[in-house]
């Protein structure tokens, strides 16, 4: 069968329609004898944004209403930020494809331009992520820490209405968006440590089609690839979530592949970091080696304290 018009499965926000549209651009490029359409999808997590991330639960927060779309036949493949998947898919589902991984750094938003060691205990900092969390506290342990949910333009909106003073958020998102100009500056990962995945594309398909395969393909990037396989192994052997204090970012130079990694606890009072060294294409063992690295150092403990607290 050779599909004519092709359906493009994504959430609605304007950040999710950027990325979608970015994809369809691209594949619209690579095939113009072919249609691809974007179909709007809610998610749980769209729905929930009175309640912290942590306190919902994560597995397929932002995904699962999209892949049952794509297992009933409405649309075709679904784009995601990579570091909304859960570390393993879904019966029935693979990853299609990454694009080229974007800005991964997160990024400082500060209402006053103020750094974030320069703030003190009259200063509130919102974030919707533990990781973030535990990083803003080991930073500078006196300010205040609150969540914060919504999309882009809400969560800019609440600063300047006085929710907070400043932000963490990911600065692909900002930069995709047109925000760089809130954006007060970059964390560099060896001092704040971001998602698995962040700034990642990422085009989940079904198993099996090799049409819809062979036409994502075209998009894919295997530098980003390995990059994010070693981050995701790391994660998947620790079995945290988007919703664990856990982070890491992958970097390769030639054929060698360096991947850090973090644990910790959300108030910043322990945290566990190491970095491991390999063959870029042996990613998914650097990320499982690393993980057992920090495990057997404690990393255990952390995260049997952090579930524990995230279930209370």
């Amino acid at each position: 069968m050779n599909k004519s018009t092709i359906r493009i499965g994504t959430r609605g926000s304007k950040l999710a329609l950027y990325q979608a549209n970015l994809v369809k651009s691209k594949l619209g490029e690579a095939f113009p004898d072919k249609t691809f359409e974007i179909v709007i999808i809610s998610t749980k997590g769209d729905k929930i944004l009175d309640v912290a991330l942590s306190k919902i639960g994560d597995k397929g927060l932002f995904t699962k209403e999209l892949e049952v779309a794509l297992f009933n036949g409405e649309v075709d493949l679904c784009v995601h930020s990579l570091k909304d998947l859960p570390t393993v898919f879904p019966e029935g589902a693979q990853l299609g494809a990454i694009l080229k991984r974007a800005e991964f750094k997160d990024a400082w938003v500060s209402k006053d331009g103020l750094a974030l060691e320069e703030m003190t205990e009259k200063h509130v900092v919102a974030t919707s992520s533990l990781r973030r969390k535990a990083q803003v506290h080991r930073i500078n342990p006196k300010v205040k820490v609150v969540d914060i949910r919504g999309n882009v333009d809400t969560r800019i909106k609440k600063m300047n209405e006085g929710h907070c003073d400043a932000m963490v958020m990911a600065g692909a998102g900002l930069i995709r968006l047109g925000y760089n100009d809130v954006i007060t500056s970059l964390f560099e990962p060896d001092y704040f440590v971001s998602a698995c995945g962040q700034g990642a594309i990422a085009i989940e398909i079904r198993e099996n089609d090799s049409e819809i395969d062979a036409v994502v393909k075209k998009l894919h990037c295997e530098t980003s690839y390995q990059q994010i396989t070693a981050e995701r192994s790391f994660l998947n052997e620790l079995e945290g979530g988007c919703q664990i204090p856990i982070g890491a970012y992958a970097s390769i130079d030639g054929e060698e592949l360096s991947l850090l990694g973090l644990v910790a606890l959300p108030d910043g009072s322990k945290e566990l970091r190491n970095e491991l060294k390999g063959k870029a294409c042996e990613a998914e063992g650097i990320g499982r080696k690393l993980a057992q690295q920090i495990a057997q150092a404690g990393g255990v403990e952390i995260l049997n304290q952090v579930r524990n607290l995230n279930n209370q």
